[in-house]
């Protein structure tokens, strides 16, 4: 037997339960692994509380590292006793072992620790698609980033400067823009006391960005959308602030015919050779040292609950790791 962290019903942190759970052998196209790591994120709240409905009981978490144990028939692609992360999978990361399908798991390179592979797979393949995929940023251009000081935020922040591309960002508090600035924000905005559409266009000369990538949703929304130059993209890839409103698409045409999209991870990295690409192109960038990943926050699995009072009070900074 083995334990996970289940929930029974949706809710508050106090949810979550430490059951004892039985795996049987990994199935045709399956994979046995041993966590060593995992990944918290906030799509774990949203599936936690019920924004995002699964069916219960159910096991939690997309984001994880450790090592493979046993493979099903079927599967070629890795070995047991290969080192191994994730950050797209059914849910069930919150455990000591657990069975998943093969084709989600992607080979470690020397050089990239569990802990740090764990605090990056989903956060790191998020910002490829977003900055290499969704919206495609070039060098020279200025773009808006909210939750600069986030998970996604500091590794898009680096990523995009490495890039030659100006981030500003937007943050809670003047303890978060140093951090952000210490990870490649040229500028920041503190939105609790700055006018956020006034300050882009200061910074921006009047221009406005290109693009605004969005993870806060029903508080931003509307201001993302005055922050942009016509044809310009807004990217909402999260809602951390709740849901958005229903959008009269008119809105769009009177401020400058611009675009909304709502992508996800799963979309783009569908398929093994699109996941393996798009890590392929986040362990260079890691690795190269242009991206460093910090780990700001470790938690024992069992503590998950905590971890996640933690998360929604915004009392955590960059990535946040469970450790087995």
């Amino acid at each position: 037997m083995t334990h996970a962290i289940r929930f029974h019903k949706t809710g508050g942190p106090e949810v979550l339960v430490w059951e004892e759970v039985k795996l049987g052998k990994p199935g045709p196209g399956e994979a046995r692994i041993r966590h060593t790591a995992v990944g918290l994120n906030f799509v774990d709240i949203y599936n936690r509380s019920g924004v995002y409905a699964v069916p219960l009981p159910s096991g939690l978490g997309s984001e994880g590292a450790g090592v493979v144990e046993e493979v099903g028939p079927g599967v070629t692609d890795i070995k047991p006793g290969d080192r191994v992360a994730y950050g797209s999978s059914p849910l069930g990361a919150y455990a000591e072992e657990r069975l998943i399908p093969a084709d989600r798991l992607i080979k470690l390179p020397d050089g990239i620790d569990d802990k740090t592979a764990a605090a990056m797979m989903l956060k790191g393949l998020t910002t490829q698609y977003l900055i290499r995929q969704t919206y495609r940023i070039k060098a020279g251009e200025t773009i808006l980033l909210h939750a600069a000081a986030g998970g996604v935020g500091l590794i898009l922040s680096q990523w995009a400067k490495h890039l030659g591309v100006t981030v500003i960002g937007t943050v809670g508090s003047d303890e978060k823009a140093k951090l952000a600035q210490a990870h490649g924000c040229a500028h920041t905005i503190v939105y609790s006391r700055e006018d956020i559409v006034k300050r882009v266009d200061e910074i921006t000369g009047g221009k406005k960005v290109p693009v605004v990538y969005d993870s806060v949703g029903k508080d931003t929304f509307m201001k993302s959308l005055d922050c942009l130059a016509p044809l310009g993209f807004l990217v909402l890839f999260g809602a951390s602030s709740g849901a958005v409103e229903p959008l009269n698409l008119g809105l769009l045409a009177q401020k400058g015919s611009l675009y909304v999209t709502r992508p996800t991870l799963n979309t783009y990295g569908a398929t093994r050779g699109q996941l393996v690409a798009m890590a392929k192109e986040l362990f260079e960038v890691v690795r190269s040292g242009a991206v460093k990943i910090e780990v700001n926050q470790t938690y024992p699995l069992k503590d998950a609950a905590k971890a996640h009072a933690d998360l929604a009070a915004r009392r955590t900074t960059g990535s946040t790791v469970l450790l087995v």
